[in-house]
Parts: structure tokens; sequence; C-alpha cells
């Protein structure tokens, strides 16, 4: 293990924190077993110079080299690297989610297979008004996948948490589904900034209530604008985490102190 990073955000539990630096260095600083529940919406490889469509006009898509393909092995083994390191922090009883389209979430899988994650859901997220196929030559791409897994095998005395009754409850009596139908992040969530890959508060804050108790610890290695982080203290959990972008560290540093120093 490593020595601790500086943090950019401390939390006023003496716990959660925020710091500026690359994955593999934090996470090698992180003990075994130390983490509850992982959350966390990694590079998806789609910087390559083609285009998209940002409020009805023509847009590149490339959002920097952290998100550039360095080919499909590459890809993959930089997955398989990350989710090992998340798999030997968390604890037996933890789960991780990962958000991803199909440019990732195929590999994510095969890499949580390969690692001895057990797959608990695939979880789709339906934007009712996504942007528009501008090549038209496809359908247009409204969807995006969580994938939910255990770090305990099936039968193990290690069970991990899923609040049934609550999910239950939030769906008028009756079982949830995997398919969750909600709106991209609004303008209240992106006045600290904007992030490229921002995703909704309500997602992130129903798997997190899903899949963990409170006061537990939550991980994001690629924070970003520190949604994960701001879902998880709104609830009642801990969080740590890591953003590599000095100014979206500062971006989601601002929107943890603002949820910290919020009134109860």
């Amino acid at each position: 293990m490593t020595p601790a990073l500086p943090a950019v955000w401390t939390g006023r539990d003496g716990t959660s924190r925020l710091v500026c630096a690359d994955q593999r260095q934090f996470l090698a600083g992180l003990p075994d077993a130390s983490v509850d529940c992982v959350w966390t919406d990694p590079p998806y490889f789609l910087s390559n110079d083609g285009s998209t469509c940002v409020a009805g006009k023509r847009r590149k898509v490339n959002k920097g080299e952290w998100d550039r393909s360095q080919g499909l092995p590459q890809d993959h083994e930089f997955n398989l690297q990350w989710l090992a390191e998340c798999q030997r922090v968390l604890k037996p009883t933890g789960t991780l989610w990962v958000s991803g389209t199909t440019h990732v979430y195929l590999s994510v899988g095969m890499a949580l297979m390969q690692l001895g994650f057990r797959i608990l859901n695939d979880i789709v997220w339906e934007k009712p008004n996504p942007p528009p196929n501008l090549g038209c030559r496809c359908f247009t791409h409204s969807t995006e996948m969580i994938l939910w897994a255990a770090k305990s095998a099936k039968g193990s005395a290690a069970r991990h948490v899923f609040n049934y009754d609550e999910m239950k409850q939030r769906n008028d009596g009756r079982q949830m589904k995997n398919v969750w139908r909600m709106p991209a992040p609004g303008a209240g969530e992106k006045r600290h900034g904007r992030h490229p890959t921002q995703k909704p508060l309500a997602l992130i804050e129903r798997c997190l209530a899903a899949s963990t108790l409170p006061g537990q610890l939550v991980l994001d290695p690629f924070a970003g604008s520190g949604s994960t982080g701001v879902a998880a203290l709104s609830i009642g959990r801990a969080f740590v985490g890591s953003e590599l972008d000095p100014d979206y560290a500062r971006l989601a540093a601002g929107r943890l102190g603002e949820i910290d120093h919020a009134p109860d």
C-alpha cells in the first residue's frame, strides 16, 4: 500500500475525501477489503474524431486523451487492471456498479467474469430525450448500461446488500424492473460546471440506496464531476474517490463541499 495522497476535498465526517490523481495511484493506496461499494463511470474510449449532436449542433466527440482508445487489447487490459484493484479493496460483501455504452460495457462484463465477479443485474438506463442520430445509419442511441456485480460467489456466507423492500416501496409496491427511465442531468446539477459524461444523481442514488447501508463507504476511482460522491453523501453514505483532471477535480470538490455543508 502506498502513502495517502493529498485530498482536494475532505468531508466533515473525517472519512470522505476526493483526491486529484490517476486511479492506479489512488487505488494502490487503499487497504484490502476497505470499501463497501464501488459506483463508477470509466472511460468509454469514444474520442475517435467523430461527431455527435449537442443542443442541436454538431460537435466533436473528443473529450480528452483519457478517453482515446489504445486498441481493443490495451483497452481491455486497462479494464482488467482497474477492476482487479476494485476487487481487492472491496469487502467480501461488497458490490460494484459500472456504467457504460456498447463501446465499453462488453469489455467490462468480460473482465468481471474473468476476475470472478458475479454479475447480479444489467440495468438499462433509458433517456427520454436522447440526442438525435446524425448519421441516420442506425437507431438513435437512447440507453446506457450499468452492470451490477458482487465480489462474493453464489451461495457464499458473505451476502451482498440488496434493500429489496425499499426498492419495492419506491416502485408502488411492485418488484422493481431493471429498465429505468430517467432524464439526463439538468442545469441544476451542472451549476458548478459541466462534465461531458455526467450521470444524473437520481440514477446513482437509486443504485446506492439499493446496495448499501447508512454509513457505508462508496468508492469512485473515475470521479469526474463528483456525482457518485454527491449521491452517496445525500443518503448518508461516506465517499472516497479520485479524478485525474485538475479542472474536473475542482468542479467535483465544489459540488461535494456544497452537499456536505447543506442543512440536514
